[in-house]
Formats: structure tokens, C-alpha cells, sequence
């Protein structure tokens, strides 16, 4: 390496060794960090379902689902006021709600002889408590659409197709969640997972139809 310096008024070349100046080494690149769990696309519908179905008994919000949504298809039509179909749709869900917990408590005393206590039974009540969040989605459509002023019949209508797409939803979350270390879903595998939750919603829409 050379540089111009002055010697006697004249500019005069100065070379440097190659020990003058170390050289500065290129750093190598480095590998871009990974990305956190959770945001990757197609995380979205996982993340928007965690609030609604929890691990911990998410059988429980698929069957208070599918519990509220057979009973507004029984009793569409029976009740002449919002308030009548929306209290029996509460009562009833508070009603299969305590019944769960209480099955699941005199079940395991039955066959594990244990014995009754206040432990027990609140441990179960906090366990079936997804029953009530899984109805929760129906029975919101139901007030949206009171607080709207739509008619009675679309408001039960809307909380029917509400249980009919939460029922889909849940079986693509479950596809997103079974997907974990695979590469991707197969077209007939999701078919089949969509499939089963279309089949479901449209019984409870067919229990509506037969009976009025």
C-alpha cells in the first residue's frame, strides 16, 4: 500500500509493509434470527381462537357449540319475545352447564369411591366452564342482533349460522394446530376436517327445518 508524502518540496511515494496496517478482517454473515413461535403465516386464526377455545377442555366449547345451537333450531319460533328466547337460551346453558359438573363429579365417585366435597365440585364447575363459552358465540349474535332490532326469526336465524361457521372454524383451528412439525395439509385431509364440521352445522340447521 503507498501513499504520496514530501521530501525536499517533492511529493515522493511511501510504502507501508504489510505489518504497518493489520488488516481489518470482514465480519462473516450471520444467519438472520429466527422467527418467533406463533408469527408465521396462517398463525392468525390460531392466535384469534385461543381466547374462545382453550386447551385445557376445548370438548367443552365444541359442545356448549353444539348444545345452544340445537336448541334455538328446537325452540325457533315457540317464544313470541326476545327476552323469552333469550332467557331460556341462558337457563338452559346454565342448566347443561351445572349437570356436566355435576355428572362428571358423582361419575368419579362412583367409580373411584371418593368422597363429596365443595373442592370437588368447584374444580368441576371451572372445568365444564367452557360449556358456557362455546354457547357464548351464539348467544351474542342473538343480543347483537336484538340491540339491532332485527326480527326475532333473522336474530335466531344469524345465532344457527353463527354455531354452523364456529363449528368450522374450530376444525380448521384444529387442522392449523395438527399441523405442527409437517409440512403442510393434504387438500383431501382438509376437505375431510372441514367436511365433518359442515356435516355437523348442517344438523343442527335440518333440526330446525323438521321441526317447524
Amino acid at each position: 500500500m503507498a501513499r504520496r508524502g514530501l521530501a525536499n518540496g517533492c511529493p515522493r511515494a511511501i510504502r507501508h509493509g504489510t505489518g504497518d496496517n493489520p488488516r481489518i478482517g470482514t465480519p462473516a454473515p450471520q444467519d438472520p434470527p429466527p422467527r418467533p413461535p406463533g408469527t408465521g403465516p396462517g398463525r392468525w386464526l390460531e392466535r384469534a381462537g385461543e381466547w374462545i377455545v382453550p386447551r385445557e377442555n376445548p370438548a367443552g366449547v365444541v359442545y356448549g357449540m353444539i348444545v345452544i345451537g340445537a336448541l334455538l333450531a328446537a325452540e325457533s319460533g315457540l317464544h313470541e319475545t326476545y327476552l323469552d328466547t333469550v332467557g331460556s337460551a341462558l337457563i338452559a346453558t346454565a342448566l347443561y352447564w351445572l349437570a356436566h359438573a355435576y355428572a362428571s363429579v358423582l361419575g368419579r365417585r362412583l367409580t373411584e369411591q371418593d368422597r363429596l366435597t365443595a373442592g370437588a365440585l368447584w374444580r368441576a364447575l371451572a372445568h365444564d366452564w367452557a360449556l358456557v363459552r362455546g354457547a357464548t358465540i351464539p348467544l351474542l349474535v342473538l343480543l347483537l342482533a336484538w340491540v339491532t332490532g332485527a326480527a326475532q326469526a333473522t336474530a335466531v336465524t344469524a345465532a344457527l349460522w353463527s354455531a354452523v361457521a364456529g363449528l368450522i372454524a374450530f376444525e380448521l383451528l384444529a387442522a392449523v394446530r395438527s399441523r405442527a412439525g409437517r409440512s403442510s395439509i393434504g387438500p383431501a385431509e382438509l376437505a375431510l376436517e372441514v367436511g365433518v364440521g359442515a356435516a355437523m352445522g348442517v344438523a343442527i340447521l335440518a333440526l330446525k327445518v323438521v321441526l317447524h
